[in-house]
């Protein structure tokens, strides 16, 4: 592996247990960065950039492949290999946006439980595994776990977040890009613009799967990474 380390990125509401199945079976150093304490990407980015070795992969899942595009904009050169697993490159949409006001109240006001069961099997997961009770209970553990500041906080960096479609461009380290077939939150035209516009970017589409791929098909994400941490590094364009 051409890094110090794999950083993985978490999603919104998640932590180590989104990326258990990969930090059990991938054989590399990994380091958890924190999407817990800060209300914006750029400060997101700083606190990860002060925990991370002076090199690293990356993966990051939804929030998490948000954040890895602010990384890539304040250190491109720390960075070896880019996983993105079912993110999103847009700005919030208005509608969105108005959405995640009312459901931060909802959740200070105690809702945090309903709207995270509410949201599980019709928005997170596919078809298949909408009725995997271990599953479920991860993803409402996590959520719980991390509690209403953590979805404050990570809600208001999602709505006042930049677009990153101009950073596609930019990313001139050997690139995965995944997405789930049936992802309802991130769908695959998503996907398809980034592998569009980041060069040389390997798109991956999996069926069977939702919003949480490294969880619903923890074998097929684990392979797609041991072939990018693996994969001889292009020269960089000096992009940055």
């Amino acid at each position: 592996m051409n890094a110090d380390a794999l950083a993985l990125l978490p999603g919104m509401m998640c932590d180590e247990r989104l990326f258990q199945p990969q930090i059990d079976t991938l054989g590399v150093p990994t380091v958890l960065v924190d999407t817990t304490k800060d209300d914006n990407f750029a400060d997101m980015a700083k606190r990860a950039l002060d925990s991370l070795p002076p090199r690293f992969a990356m993966a990051g899942l939804s929030l998490g492949g948000i954040l890895a595009f602010e990384i890539w904009r304040h250190a491109p050169e720390r960075v070896s290999a880019l996983c993105l697993l079912n993110t999103n490159p847009h700005a919030d949409a208005p509608e969105r946006r108005t959405l995640r006001v009312a459901q931060i109240a909802d959740v200070l006001d105690g809702g945090l439980r309903s709207i995270t069961v509410d949201a599980l099997k019709p928005a997170y997961l596919a078809a298949a595994h909408r009725d995997d009770q271990h599953l479920l209970d991860t993803i409402l553990g996590m959520a719980l776990d991390l509690g209403a500041a953590v979805f404050e906080r990570q809600s208001i960096a999602l709505k006042n977040r930049i677009d990153s479609v101009a950073t596609l461009g930019t990313i001139d380290c050997p690139t995965a890009i995944v997405c789930g077939a049936e992802d309802r939150l991130c769908p695959p035209a998503y996907h398809e613009l980034m592998a569009a516009r980041i060069p040389g970017a390997a798109l991956s589409i999996i069926e069977d799967c939702g919003h949480l791929s490294t969880l619903e098909q923890p074998e097929r994400v684990t392979a797609i990474l041991k072939d990018l941490l693996w994969r001889q590094p292009a020269k960089r364009t000096g992009n940055t």
